[in-house]
This record gives C-alpha cells, sequence and structure tokens, in this order.
C-alpha cells in the first residue's frame, strides 16, 4: 500500500544521558525484543528531539514512546505530517542526526519540559502484577506495577527517559517531576471516551453494504490504512491523512490479516481470552484463561474489533516494544494511541492492512 513517502535546546540534567546508557535488565519490563541503543547525544539534542516528539504527539502524527532521540518513527512521523500538509518529505537523516524542521514551529509547543506533582490518583491505578498468567486470571483488575510506569504512560514516555529525568526520585505522591509537555494520558476517561467523537464520521447505518448496489453509493469519510513495510497506521479523512501512530504487526507465523475490513466494534477496558494455541497458531482450544481489564492487560485499555474472527487493533501493556516486536496477528499501538484512534472511528468505518 505504502501511504508513508519513503523519501521521506537548552541543558537538561546530564543524569538523562546516564540512563538512557542504563542496561537492557534496568528497563521496565523484559520484553524479548532488542531494545533501541542508548544515547550518545548532548544534552541540547537531547532537549532538542524531546521538543519534535512532542511537537509530533500533539499534531497526531506519533513518534510512539518519547525517547529524546531522533529515532526511526520520529522521522517516519515528521514525513507523514508533511505529507498532510501537502508538502515534500524532509531527505532521511543519517541515524541520530537532525532532521530537517524548515517550517516546522516546534516553539509553538511552549516549553518541551513542565514541572509535575505526583498525585494520589496516580498511584491508585499500582498493584501487585503476577508474572504467572493463570495468577492474572484471579485478580479483578491488571494495574501498573508502580508509580514509574503510570507516569511515563501518563506522559507517553520511556520509563527509563522518566526516570533519567528525575534522578533519585522514588514517584511517591508529592515528588516534583520533569516531564515531557503533553497532553496526559488519563486512563480514568478511557471509559467515558466516545468513538468517533472527534471526527464526523458517518454512523454505522449510513456506510455501504459489503456488496452494494449500486455504484454511485458515496464513499466513506474516514478510513483507516496500515502500512506493514513502514509499521505506521494513517488516518485519513477522504483523501487527506489526518493521524499517524506506529503499530506492531504479526509476525510470519501469525501474520496480520492483508486485506481491506471494517471496523466491527470498539470495546473500552476489555477483557482478553488468553489462548496459547490461539496466538500460537490461530485456533482456539479449551485451554485459556480470562484476564480482567487494565493498563497492564496484553490489549491494553482499548479494543477495536474488526470483522476478521480474533482481529483488531488495540493497546499493549509494552509501549516501548511498539514496532520493535511483533503480535499474534492484531495491529498493537499504544495506550494513549489507540485511546485517540478510537476518537476517530466507529463501526463500519474501513481497515485497509497492506
Amino acid at each position: 500500500m505504502g501511504f508513508m513517502k519513503l523519501d521521506a535546546r537548552r541543558v537538561i540534567l546530564v543524569a538523562l544521558l546516564f540512563a538512557l546508557a542504563a542496561p537492557a535488565g534496568a528497563r521496565k519490563r523484559s520484553t524479548g525484543h532488542k531494545p533501541p541503543p542508548a544515547s550518545k547525544s548532548k544534552p541540547d539534542q537531547v532537549e532538542a528531539a524531546t521538543r519534535l516528539q512532542i511537537f509530533l504527539d500533539r499534531a497526531n502524527f506519533s513518534p510512539g514512546v518519547i525517547t529524546g532521540r531522533y529515532d526511526d518513527f520520529t522521522f517516519k512521523a515528521l514525513s507523514l505530517y508533511r505529507q498532510s500538509r501537502g508538502e515534500p518529505a524532509p531527505p532521511t537523516p543519517q541515524p541520530a542526526a537532525a532532521p530537517d524542521l524548515k517550517g516546522t514551529d516546534l516553539n509553538s509547543i511552549g516549553p518541551a519540559f513542565i514541572d509535575y506533582s505526583v498525585t494520589d490518583a496516580d498511584l491508585k491505578s499500582i498493584g501487585p502484577m503476577p508474572a504467572n498468567v493463570a495468577a492474572q486470571a484471579k485478580l479483578k483488575f491488571l494495574p501498573y506495577r508502580d508509580a514509574a510506569e503510570a507516569i511515563a504512560e501518563r506522559f507517553h514516555c520511556d520509563i527509563r527517559f522518566l526516570k533519567g529525568l528525575n534522578p533519585g526520585k522514588t514517584f511517591k505522591a508529592g515528588d516534583q517531576l520533569k516531564v515531557p509537555n503533553v497532553e496526559p494520558f488519563d486512563l480514568d476517561a478511557v471509559k467515558n471516551l466516545q468513538p468517533g467523537s472527534e471526527i464526523d464520521s458517518p454512523a454505522a447505518n449510513d456506510l455501504p453494504d459489503e456488496n452494494p448496489t449500486s455504484t454511485n453509493e458515496t464513499p466513506p469519510v474516514i478510513t483507516v490504512k496500515v502500512d506493514t513495510k513502514t509499521n505506521m497506521l494513517g488516518v485519513f479523512d477522504r483523501e487527506r491523512l489526518v493521524a499517524a501512530y506506529p503499530v506492531t504487526i504479526g509476525s510470519a507465523q501469525t501474520a496480520s490479516p492483508m486485506g481491506d475490513w471494517k471496523v466491527q466494534r470498539i470495546v473500552k477496558m476489555p477483557r482478553f481470552r488468553y489462548d496459547e494455541a490461539m496466538l500460537k497458531f490461530g485456533k482456539r482450544s479449551g485451554n485459556f484463561h480470562m484476564l480482567p481489564p487494565g493498563p497492564n492487560s496484553p490489549v491494553g485499555v482499548i479494543w477495536i474489533a474488526l470483522n476478521k474472527k480474533g482481529i483488531g487493533l488495540h493497546g499493549t501493556k509494552e509501549p516501548e516494544t511498539i514496532g520493535h516486536a511483533f503480535s499474534h496477528g492484531c495491529i498493537r499501538l499504544t495506550n494513549w494511541d489507540v485511546a485517540r484512534l478510537a476518537q476517530k472511528v466507529k463501526p463500519g468505518v474501513p481497515v485497509s492492512i497492506h
């Protein structure tokens, strides 16, 4: 499909650089994928990269987790942002090099970092998270493991980056933190999220039938396109690109289903049927566990079901793996990005995976 065109400062605490160079074992979760390389950037370069990532995140052209590095998804998001404005894609820079930002008003976001005080609300969704799936199934909620994990997700950033910005902090109530100046992700707001509320998308019963009898029917306004080569998902209003998010797609063993589908339903804070046979081979078995909802659910906080059994667009418990690992056939986004996506689509919206 290739909707993406492949042609495509101020001092921060020096401790940030040491934190970004921490060994993989210090990461918040054991992900099994190769972690991004440690940052060798100078503090002003870290802040400049962060500012660009925040700018793109606010513009709904998400770079994924904010890391303070000019990484691959930052370049992809910038290229798609330029595409959405009818501008030529910036040339692909060398790894870690600053991209061409001509015409991009990064000062419009205000300060790259703001002060934030840890609240009791930040701590109410944390708790013990057993590694064993059977033990998880006995819980009523799959919480954040600790406050750092919860606040990193709230501010769309890599947990090592957050800790590097705040050396010595324990993330207890009242701690004053430095965080990226993004629009915070509010876990409590997910339950009140209204699908399709951001865009004037047609109602499900206004969309064409699967087999229309007339060739003159008006096509849907909103469409979603997933580019499996670039690991980017685009939202289109007619032919105009209005948002883009990085995704994780299926592996060779459990590939994401290529083709044209439709959104069937949107489930907030979903339960998840954990069935190893289904995950590994695509076939249901009688040996499964029903996992409760929560930010550490394998499908995150939103499930956007497609009219393909068992397949959907959904969140994740491992935001740092997006685009760097494989799913079990579904299309996976960060929890904050899938929440934004859910406000742009309704049942009946076409989803193309190519």
